[in-house]
């Protein structure tokens, strides 16, 4: 698979996500269009969103409920593509949401692989490739972005560090959408920093590749060790996305936090 099929691929599945067409992600003005629900978008959205921003750099994709179209519109053609996700801009952004009980919730960065980069790192622990029922009894708290218990059907491949008989890095697949496998990580804090994530990640997303499917990995912009594990595995920046959310979720995240 060539980079460039990797990123029709992933640009396909973001317009199913977010309800446009793929060459909409690369024109050079905002595009908004009424968020709906599609059962080929990724399995974890909520759809409909009642704001959705994604960029693969070229300009903003909103996904909006009708109240909120004017609105996020007059956003866009505001400010430059570059600063619509980043402060200040983003104040006038939750200015904008709150009278509609609105909040900034989510923010992530995507990776793609890019093939001729990607290739399995040496691990400094032997790894054993896991299919469903092996890693049925890890739904731990420990392996929770490795594996996801709400949606462990979707969870159908694993590559697993270990220390002796002892579990210590988990790397799981979750089939989020038809073409397209998210890639998550676990590594125990005692075996950190020691090349246990990139090994994993890199073994992982290699058997997905060769089973035809796109590996993607999604990390915070702060999360620097995800985001440096991601370029040492071979993954680039592809699109950024921004949710906006029910204010009353977001005092319960971080009040749970």
């Amino acid at each position: 698979m060539t980079e460039k099929e990797i990123l029709e691929i992933a640009l396909r599945q973001s317009a199913i996500d977010c309800g446009c067409e793929p060459e909409d992600f690369l024109r050079h003005e905002p595009v908004v269009v009424r968020s709906r629900a599609d059962e080929r978008a990724r399995k974890y959205l909520p759809l409909p969103f009642e704001c959705d921003l994604v960029s693969y750099g070229n300009n903003v994709v909103a996904q909006v409920s009708e109240r909120l179209r004017a609105p996020v519109e007059h956003f866009l053609r505001t400010y430059p593509v570059s600063h619509c996700f980043e402060t200040p801009h983003l104040h006038v952004l939750e200015e904008l949401l709150r009278p509609f009980g609105l909040r900034v919730c989510f923010q992530a960065e995507y990776f793609l692989p890019e093939p001729d980069l990607l290739h399995p790192l040496p691990s400094p622990y032997p790894t054993r490739l896991l299919t469903p029922p092996a890693f049925d009894a890890l739904y731990t708290p420990e392996w929770s972005n490795a594996l996801c218990k709400d949606r462990r059907q979707l969870d159908l491949l694993a590559v697993g560090a270990y220390d002796g008989e002892t579990l210590i890095g988990l790397a799981g697949a979750s089939a989020d959408c038809e073409q397209m496998w998210q890639i998550g990580v676990d590594v125990l804090p005692a075996y950190r920093r020691r090349g246990v994530a990139s090994a994993l990640v890199s073994r992982l997303a290699c058997e997905i590749l060769a089973r035809g499917i796109v590996p993607f990995y999604c990390a915070a912009w702060c999360n620097l060790p995800s985001v440096r594990n991601a370029i040492r595995c071979g993954f680039r920046p592809a699109w950024v996305e921004l949710t906006a959310r029910e204010a009353s979720l977001v005092e319960r995240l971080n009040a749970a936090n």
